[in-house]
Parts: C-alpha cells; sequence; structure tokens
C-alpha cells in the first residue's frame, strides 16, 4: 500500500492547503476524522517532548468553533495564505493508519498586497486511508522557529 499511501496523502495534502489558500474554512474541519488532534508547536517544544501547543484542538467540533471565531468574534487584519508543500515521507504504516511528514512554508499577504514568509516547519500527521481517500487523525504542525506572529489567526 505504502506507494498508493503517497499518492492519497499527497492528493490529500494539496486538499488541505488548498482549503485554507481558497478561504474555504468551513470545510477544513472536514479534512479530519471526528476525534481528531490538531496541534501548532514550536520545533523545540517538539523536540524536548513539550505537550503544550500554540494552538490545540482534539475533536472536528473544535476546529469548527475556530473557524466561526475567524468569521465572526476575532478582529484581525484580513489576510490569506499561500503554502509551498513538500513531498510527503511515509515514516510508518500500519494496516489503513499512516504516519507521515511533510515539510511546509508559508507566505502570508495581507490586505495591502505586502507578502511575507510566515512560517516554515513539518507537518507530522497520521492519517486513515480508506477507499483510496487520506482523512487525518492528527497533525501536529512543527513551525521551525519560535517567534511566533502573535496574529496566528489562519490555521496553518
Amino acid at each position: 500500500m505504502s506507494g498508493n499511501s503517497l499518492q492519497y496523502i499527497t492528493k490529500a495534502q494539496a486538499d488541505y492547503a488548498r482549503c485554507i489558500d481558497d478561504d474555504r474554512l468551513e470545510d477544513w474541519p472536514s479534512l479530519f476524522h471526528g476525534p481528531c488532534l490538531y496541534k501548532i508547536t514550536t520545533a523545540s517544544n517538539y523536540r524536548d517532548g513539550l505537550e503544550a501547543g500554540i494552538v490545540f484542538a482534539n475533536s472536528r467540533g473544535m476546529l469548527t468553533d475556530r473557524v466561526s471565531a475567524l468569521r465572526v468574534a476575532n478582529i484581525y487584519e484580513r489576510q490569506s495564505y499561500r503554502h509551498i508543500l513538500g513531498l510527503p515521507s511515509i515514516l510508518s504504516e500500519d494496516g489503513a493508519m499512516v504516519r507521515s511528514e511533510t515539510p511546509f512554508m508559508v507566505a502570508r499577504i495581507l490586505q495591502d498586497g505586502d507578502t511575507s514568509i510566515y512560517a516554515t516547519g513539518r507537518y507530522f500527521d497520521v492519517y486513515e486511508i480508506v477507499s483510496g481517500t487520506a482523512r487525518l487523525h492528527e497533525r501536529t504542525v512543527v513551525c521551525d522557529s519560535s517567534r511566533i506572529d502573535t496574529l496566528l489567526a489562519l490555521p496553518l
């Protein structure tokens, strides 16, 4: 299944990035299984095994709430992202469950057109592949820098 796993995960990664980059945030939670984990942390915290994350959600409901807050409650300068993804590496497979690592770079585009590199790092994921579709069980976003902009509004 390894060759197919890479293909399914590559497609899932592209779908994930397009969902965020195209401002279809309401669709973002559907890329995860119901009992899921989404966490953003720093490379040093990840390396040291520290569980605290900058962002933490352990259900699709929490992801949906995050999107609702972004749309209705939070006040922040409107912005968009452009994800540049490396190829996923398959770390392990156990039946339908596949662990992978994917490098990423995210550029942030502000309303005035100012564009900057916002974050770089790696996605550490656990996917379940069923009927040719990979869905996230876990995504740990590990940012290379410990300097995180306080305006971490959109999902990475």
